[in-house]
């Protein structure tokens, strides 16, 4: 029933012009405890949210080719980490310098620093969209890079300012025993796959299977937060030969991911805690305004990225998305940043994907959408 609801409100958002994701948090919000009418079951939303977010961040992780990226954009193998570290360390500053604790303000900077994948795709090819193809590879190339540093810098920060379960030193040998892990696995699961290539159902299976299966022993026994094991495990299956054969076969899933994903965080939004908020609203909102858009457009600029649109993609590139959630979920439960401003980081995420989505089409005219459109 949440899904068939995320249907007609994301069917309504796109005939308003807007994205569907912006539906997909409606739909959310309207089963949530805090609207009148249905009030959806809190423990089946939250199963809902894990298994969202961790199959979609499986699913990026897949979508990763390093090596391609460095043959077909090399610069933005230095340009896009170089923003996440300037982003997270003025973010983090002005967090730290309103009174957030020292772990909490660098999580909340990282998160800002990172933006929305699936907003991004959606952005390059969508059938109103106005990026030229210079400009939609790069959007894609900068958003895999973010991931990418923003994985690492997270178990870094959880191991080393002591976020983790066990002692810094103890946390970060078991992070590193979970990476050897993935890179042994890395390496048994092409043979497998290869095996079963002609097999389509036990192929998919073992794709998704391996992965969810190494998210859950990163988190079980590793300390490895669930959903950013789920993205380690995803570059594991991605780096096999067999990666495109799994790609092509678990990309119709993305959009489903997409929708449970945020379904569950707009269930998660108190309309009634955004005016207290508003403080920290504003902050986030200049936050990824200044120390975002503003390093992406410098940045990029420097690069020296042929026949890109700078300012367009800084634009495409100024939201906050599915890792911001995951961050900020672990600050909040370990009491490093107070609820309003959590409430900020919700209400933050449905304003930036307003805007970025609106704004990078201004000024431009659409362009045709290839046949495989997300919409």
């Amino acid at each position: 029933m949440v899904l068939l609801l995320a249907v007609g409100a994301g069917w309504i958002a796109r005939r308003l012009g807007l994205p569907a994701v912006l539906g997909y948090l409606a739909a959310g919000l309207i089963v949530s405890p805090f609207t009148p009418g249905y009030v959806a079951d809190r423990n089946q939303l939250q199963v809902l949210a894990d298994v969202g977010v961790v199959l979609l961040l499986f699913e990026v992780g897949i979508e990763v080719n390093p090596l391609r990226l460095g043959r077909e954009h090399r610069s933005v193998l230095w340009a896009a980490p170089a923003q996440v570290v300037i982003t997270t360390l003025a973010a983090g500053g002005g967090a730290y310098l309103l009174g957030v604790s020292l772990a909490g303000s660098a999580l909340i900077g990282l998160s800002i620093a990172i933006s929305s994948s699936v907003v991004v795709v959606n952005i390059t090819r969508s059938r109103r969209r106005t990026t030229n193809p210079a400009t939609e590879a790069a959007l894609l190339s900068w958003s895999v890079m973010q991931d990418m540093t923003g994985v690492a810098f997270a178990l870094v920060l959880l191991a080393g300012l002591g976020l983790a379960d066990r002692p810094p030193a103890t946390a970060a040998v078991f992070i590193l025993a979970f990476v050897a892990l993935v890179a042994a696995a890395a390496w048994v699961l092409p043979r497998m796959l290869g095996r079963l290539h002609s097999e389509h159902d036990l192929f998919l299976l073992l794709s998704v299977g391996s992965g969810l299966a190494l998210a859950g022993l990163g988190a079980r026994f590793f300390g490895v937060p669930l959903a950013l094991a789920a993205f380690v495990a995803g570059l594991a299956v991605g780096e096999s030969p067999a990666a495109a054969e799994a790609r092509r076969r678990i990309l119709p899933f993305r959009d489903l991911f997409a929708v449970l994903f945020f379904v569950s965080l707009g269930s998660l939004i108190d309309p009634s805690a955004v005016p207290g908020a508003l403080p920290w609203l504003a902050f986030l909102l200049g936050a990824v305004a200044f120390a975002k858009l503003v390093p992406v457009l410098l940045v990029s600029r420097l690069a020296r990225i042929p026949d890109v649109r700078h300012w367009q993609m800084a634009v495409g590139l100024g939201q906050i998305g599915e890792f911001s959630f995951v961050l900020a979920s672990i600050v909040l439960g370990r009491a490093l940043i107070p609820p309003t401003l959590y409430s900020a980081l919700l209400a933050a995420v449905v304003v930036t994907i307003v805007i970025s989505t609106t704004l990078v089409k201004v000024g431009r005219r659409p362009v045709p959408a290839p046949a495989t459109a997300a919409g």
